[in-house]
């Protein structure tokens, strides 16, 4: 039975390449629209597992996802890394003195900003999903159109990439987690990082407090991110990312911080892909 991987995106995005790297060929894809659909396919049981984008090293954090799985309680059970390649692709025959717009989603076209200066006449068009685009090109032979998107919807959709790597910055890298309904998949001896949610309350160094706690019970922290409390105003929440060689390290400072933080939550404990 194949695993039923919901992502955002169709086939041939970025999403659909980490379901492919983290999880193999043997998969069932569900295609979302948002990511607000692919929690909706994990909670009706609909998908077995779900990747969702949670940060781009240019770009910074994708700031709507973290409550996304704090208010769904989804459980991190994995993560990936992807160099992002930005193709620019065409309906093949076609030239680039026929491009006349380039339709991608609007972080690509941001990031490719720079290679479109030298051709102004080009008109960048916002739409929904990198390969979408490129299926779009495909299915009504467009020759005016190109499609800022990965190497993977130019061989899915039979088209020819007439530049490679156009991206601004070379070294641009997303970071997906992978999710699930249920926290446990790997034994403790193999999770070496977690995500955490809690909030601090407004007394001075409350905040230093708990960062000390994470630091005394030697843990790295790789991440931490401030959203406000909806419910309760100039309130915030930190959701963090630490590291840590064993996890008895990690048990010990988790009881600490139940006890110091308000509404603490872990949010996943599994394997550092850094390593």
């Amino acid at each position: 039975m194949k695993l039923k991987v919901a992502i955002q995106g169709i086939k041939g995005s970025n999403h659909h390449q980490v379901a492919k790297d983290f999880f193999g060929d043997n998969i069932e894809l569900l295609e979302c629209s948002s990511f607000d659909a692919v929690v909706d396919n994990l909670l009706s049981g609909a998908a077995d597992k779900g990747i969702m984008a949670i940060e781009n090293s240019i770009a910074g954090s994708i700031i709507p996802n973290y409550n996304l799985v704090y208010h769904n309680n989804m459980h991190v059970i994995g993560e990936h890394y992807l160099n992002i390649h930005h193709n620019l692709m065409v309906l093949k025959g076609t030239t680039f003195d026929d491009i006349e717009e380039v339709h991608s989603h609007p972080m690509a076209l941001l990031q490719c900003k720079e290679f479109f200066k030298a051709h102004s006449h080009i008109k960048l068009v916002e739409s929904v999903d990198t390969a979408e685009t490129a299926k779009r090109i495909k299915e009504c032979q467009l020759t005016n159109i190109a499609a800022i998107a990965p190497k993977m919807a130019a061989e899915l959709y039979g088209l020819d990439i007439i530049a490679d790597n156009i991206q601004t910055i070379v070294n641009n890298s997303t970071r997906f987690i992978i999710l699930k309904k249920q926290n446990k998949e790997l034994p403790k001896e193999e999770i070496d990082k977690a995500s955490l949610r809690f909030i601090t309350d407004h007394k001075r160094g409350s905040l230093a407090t708990v960062l000390n706690v994470m630091s005394d019970c030697n843990m790295n922290l790789t991440k931490i991110q401030s959203l406000p409390v909806i419910e309760t105003p100039w309130k915030y929440a930190f959701f963090v990312d630490v590291t840590f060689d064993k996890y008895e390290q990690f048990a010990k400072a988790k009881s600490l911080l139940e006890i110091m933080a308000e509404d603490f939550r872990v949010l996943g404990e599994y394997k550092n892909a850094l390593l």
